[in-house]
């Protein structure tokens, strides 16, 4: 017999002995085999987008393998990329329910899965149950108290329900928002010396409704800046909140408004002075100029506009410079 018939003997061979193997085991075995072809066929659709087609493989591999909880958990994550907020038709709540099912099922079987609470508490979120989406979110927190990223996950949880004032609020007597607050004062408190904690407060201080607590973010602004001096982005970011409170409150005195003006002109000088390269302090000069200063210093206005016109080239040609070394890094990159 030559090599050749030999080698395909000796893999016939081997697939009967596996399909012995196989049957020895038991339907089990066989059934892990299918429930696994079809999870990976699943899969490959999931990640092309495909998700009618992935909804069809995940449950024929639950089929052969009811608990696999990984195909529960991407069934419910498919289904809810099918479903529409707030659209009301028998077939948009449908998809709504088969989301739930699959991923509550995830839980049951995984109930301390991060990645499975999270899926399951961002589907509750999604159709409004702020409740129910309420406290996976906090087990998160409960399971992972110094994770950092998990208070800004929890607070940006209570802002989307900061206008619903009267939401959750029988439970604890807070409102979304202050719960929001909390959560950000929480991250804080956990690692104080971390420079983002700072500006994520700031942010949401400078995101209320429908006036922002511009001093109050100002307040962390100069917190963080304590921490890292050299920071060119929290001197921005200071800069920013200084001129929008001198330019969305035009009610307030002249005199409050020019030291608004002049706080952020130095805070933007300051960020441009630390990182030459960086481009946005210049575009703020150039509008700050133009929007506040321009108006209440008129007799000075031409010099005011000239400047803009100077800052607004330098944003541009740092734009420019930014985006040639970026070329360069992804061409240097590929030949790496």
């Amino acid at each position: 017999m030559s090599r050749r018939w030999m080698n395909i003997a000796l893999v016939v061979l081997l697939a009967f002995g596996v399909i012995a193997v196989t049957t020895s085991c038991g339907k089990i075995s066989y059934n892990k085999l299918r429930a696994n072809y079809h999870f990976s066929r699943a899969n490959a659709h999931f990640t092309d987008n495909h998700y009618r087609d992935a909804i069809e493989e995940y449950e024929l591999a639950l089929q052969f393998n009811p608990d696999l909880v990984q195909a529960y958990r991407f069934l419910g994550e498919s289904y809810k990329s099918l479903y529409k907020p707030a659209v009301e038709t028998e077939r948009n709540k449908e998809v709504e329910q088969k989301a739930l099912e699959a991923l509550t099922k995830a839980y049951e079987i995984e109930p301390n899965n991060k990645e499975i609470i999270y899926s399951l508490g961002d589907m509750y979120d999604k159709i409004r149950d702020f409740e129910a989406a309420e406290k996976l979110y906090l087990r998160i927190l409960e399971m992972e108290p110094t994770n950092m990223g998990n208070y800004y996950v929890v607070a940006e949880f209570y802002k989307r329900y900061a206008g619903q004032e009267e939401e959750g609020k029988e439970a604890t007597g807070k409102t979304p928002g202050e719960k929001a607050e909390e959560m950000y004062l929480r991250r804080i408190e956990t690692d104080p010396e971390n420079e983002q904690g700072y500006a994520y407060i700031a942010q949401f201080y400078e995101g209320m409704t429908p006036v922002p607590e511009f001093d109050l973010a100002d307040e962390y602004h100069e917190r963080r800046i304590q921490l890292n001096p050299e920071n060119a982005e929290a001197w921005l970011a200071k800069g920013v909140n200084r001129w929008s409170k001198a330019y969305r409150i035009p009610t307030l005195p002249k005199n409050e408004r020019m030291a608004l003006a002049r706080d952020s002109e130095a805070a933007l000088l300051k960020a441009s002075e630390l990182d030459p390269s960086y481009p946005e302090p210049y575009s703020w000069l150039s509008v700050l100029y133009k929007s506040v200063l321009v108006k209440l210093d008129p007799g000075r206005a031409q010099r005011y506009e000239e400047d803009a016109d100077r800052y607004l080239q330098q944003f541009q040609d740092a734009r420019k410079r930014q985006a040639e070394r970026k070329k360069l890094e992804e061409e240097l990159g590929k030949i790496g």
